[in-house]
């Protein structure tokens, strides 16, 4: 049986399935790009909304959830149309801009997260300088710096070829075809933008949360079964960290089997399939989809917000002052 390209001769050779199963996964990664989208809109529309919500944070949080919005519409839309087709028919320059936003969007997610764990740190460990080390004005500076270097890193590395730095000619005779649209990268990019991008980030925000849980013990002890303001504040901030502790283990969980194969794949030839990565960049792009699930679940202003936006009567003008939880 004779290849199909995606262009004809000369083009990437393409991936036929039958009907049923382009069918099925249509719906299951077209129901997880809805989902990502519709969730993280929610948490945008709650927090951007809702006065009570206008914390440093949750200001954080907004971010996250922006970032997940638009890796669902730029990065897991063409993405799950690339999966199932086997080509890409969105010209060369979309190419790009899609693997500069999917790197983008990742580093800007694991850089929120880390800053996160920084609040959550003064929170539990240095509760009487939260207030005055974390305000809005530094929140507003730490999401200023998350997409700053995360624009510098997605759109720098493939504008500017760096991850084909020493390796153009290998690439373009052995790989590069009409039709494709991946990113390729050589030993030093694939090793380096790993351990900036995703390792040092994480092993900085594991050692964060580690010291966190060690102090929040303690407090436990110490704090024992006393019912006091100052007891029910430090359970509200250990069951926020609590929390943003599951979103920082979801992400790692579900990005660690990608990163580590993306090192290793240069040292080997690139002989790991392609499906298997894609594979597991699904997995990751999947982190994104669960992220609001997790806010539903932990967090019970989220479950009243969403049921005012869902009723509608978020349009009343007093509902901003609405009161979703005891302060």
């Amino acid at each position: 049986m004779e290849p199909e390209f995606c262009y004809g001769n000369g083009s990437c050779v393409r991936t036929v399935y039958p009907g049923a199963v382009r069918v099925i996964l249509y719906l299951c990664l077209g129901s997880a790009v809805v989902l990502t989208v519709l969730g993280n809109l929610f948490v945008i529309v709650a927090i951007s909304h809702f006065r009570q919500l206008h914390t440093p944070p949750n200001y954080l949080t907004l971010s996250l959830a922006i970032t997940d919005l638009l890796l669902g519409v730029l990065v897991m839309f063409p993405y799950m149309i690339q999966s199932v087709e086997t080509c890409w028919y969105f010209g060369e320059m979309f190419c790009k801009l899609y693997n500069s936003s999917s790197v983008l969007l990742c580093t800007a997610s694991i850089l929120t997260l880390s800053f996160i764990s920084i609040d959550r740190y003064y929170a539990v460990c240095h509760p009487l300088l939260y207030p005055r080390k974390i305000t809005v004005h530094t929140a507003v500076i730490m999401i200023l710096v998350t997409w700053c270097v995360s624009a510098v890193v997605g759109f720098g590395m493939i504008f500017l070829e760096l991850n084909l730095l020493g390796i153009e000619e290998f690439f373009y005779n052995n790989f590069a075809c009409e039709g494709g649209c991946f990113l390729f990268q050589s030993r030093v990019s694939s090793t380096v933008s790993s351990i900036v991008s995703f390792y040092i980030p994480g092993v900085i925000m594991l050692c964060i949360y580690l010291k966190i849980y060690m102090v929040a013990q303690r407090q436990v002890r110490i704090i024992g079964l006393q019912n006091t303001s100052s007891s029910k504040v430090d359970k509200h901030q250990r069951k926020a960290t609590k929390t943003l502790a599951i979103i920082m283990g979801v992400f790692l969980s579900f990005w660690t089997p990608f990163f580590i194969l993306n090192i290793i794949n240069p040292f080997i030839d690139y002989s790991i399939p392609p499906a298997l990565l894609d594979t597991l960049a699904w997995v990751g792009y999947l982190n994104s989809t669960v992220n609001p699930l997790v806010y539903a679940f932990f967090y019970s202003w989220f479950r009243k917000a969403f049921q005012i936006i869902v009723s509608g009567t978020i349009f009343r003008s007093d509902m901003s002052d609405t009161k979703l939880f005891a302060e």
